[in-house]
């Protein structure tokens, strides 16, 4: 949670702002193995985190993908926002901008949050316990949103 104090004296307790992002390519996902250090680590994770201040939401999707996989990206679509304020292992209530898009090619390498990355078939993920936070349900809405191509972005997460 943001700690924050208004014009008028009042203060609030805000919710971060998330990008999370199923990088696809050949029907396959692009998982990040998050470092020990990080919430959750140790486990596969879809690339994203925290916005910085001053950029965009496709500038700090751009951003994360590329310093926690070294990929560059194109057809960045905006899949869902998930604004649930019990997401699973997060307490900070994040509210997360879930896109897909395609990994073009990778010209860097990871940085220090991932101590590996991988691609693995959409129908042969890890088990969801291996799967960092809520991102095995959001590659189960991507599959989903692949089968019936219902309009985005999917509201009722």
């Amino acid at each position: 949670m943001i700690t924050c104090e208004f014009e008028d004296g009042g203060k609030a307790s805000l919710r971060h702002a998330v990008v999370d992002c199923i990088v696809l390519q050949d029907n396959k996902v692009l998982l990040a193995k998050r470092s020990p250090k990080l919430t959750e680590g140790g486990k596969w994770g879809l690339v994203g985190g925290f916005m910085d201040r001053n950029e965009t939401i496709k500038e700090a999707i751009q951003r994360e993908i590329y310093e926690e996989t070294g990929w560059e990206i194109d057809g960045l679509t905006l899949l869902s926002i998930i604004d649930t304020p019990n997401r699973k292992n997060e307490d900070r209530q994040n509210v997360c901008f879930l896109f897909f898009c395609n990994g073009i090619k990778q010209t860097g390498k990871p940085d220090w949050e991932s101590t590996e990355i991988k691609w693995f078939d959409l129908k042969d993920l890890p088990p969801e316990q291996e799967l960092a936070f809520d991102h095995a349900q959001s590659i189960q809405l991507y599959k989903k949103y692949i089968k019936e191509k219902f309009s985005l972005p999917y509201s009722n997460y």
